[in-house]
């Protein structure tokens, strides 16, 4: 199953994409798993990651738990928390 990841602020500065087509192990089935997979993969998404609490997601452009699935996502968004003033 091959995934858009899509990066935004920091997290894109320190993956060095904007995006990318993953094709995440079946094992990897939440958005915490494939978070942990991505990080096993390369020392760019290990430092994107290393904090995982300072991390948000989204699935198809829903904004989900770190816990929710993946299955059958098209696109999987990580960013840090958004604040507004």
């Amino acid at each position: 199953m091959t995934i858009r990841m899509v990066y935004f602020a920091w997290v894109r500065e320190r993956v060095g994409v904007a995006e990318e087509l993953v094709d995440p192990p079946a094992t990897a089935t939440t958005v915490a798993a494939l978070v942990d997979w991505l990080a096993a993969e390369s020392d760019r998404h290990a430092a994107a990651f290393a904090d995982r609490g300072r991390l948000r997601a989204a699935v198809d452009q829903d904004f989900v738990a770190m816990e929710a699935s993946i299955a059958g996502a098209r696109e999987v968004a990580l960013f840090p928390p958004v604040t507004g003033g």
